[in-house]
């Protein structure tokens, strides 16, 4: 994941959740902003995540390594205060 603009994390921070089948993106996004920066905008541990990367602010980068979970459709979000509306899709696997 690399953020190409300019403003800092606190600001405009990026990164890329993968979430369990079932979770309702509008309340991890809820969730997610109650935890903010000290939970990294992962709320409750990471119960709902199949796995996710830092948040990054303007000219950084990150990635993350993770085994693929079973056959199925995923949806992935920003969990960035007010992202998630139109910072999601769809991972699939086959």
């Amino acid at each position: 994941l690399r953020h190409i603009g300019k403003m800092d994390v606190t600001v405009m921070g990026h990164n890329f959740v993968l979430l369990k089948p079932g979770t309702k993106i509008t309340d991890f996004a809820i969730q997610a902003a109650n935890a903010g920066k000290p939970e990294d905008w992962i709320p409750n541990d990471g119960k709902s995540v199949i796995a996710h990367t830092e948040m990054i602010g303007g000219g950084e980068s990150t990635s993350v390594s993770f085994t693929a979970p079973e056959t199925g459709s995923y949806d992935f979000i920003c969990s960035f205060p007010g992202h998630s509306g139109l910072m999601k899709g769809k991972f699939i696997v086959e």
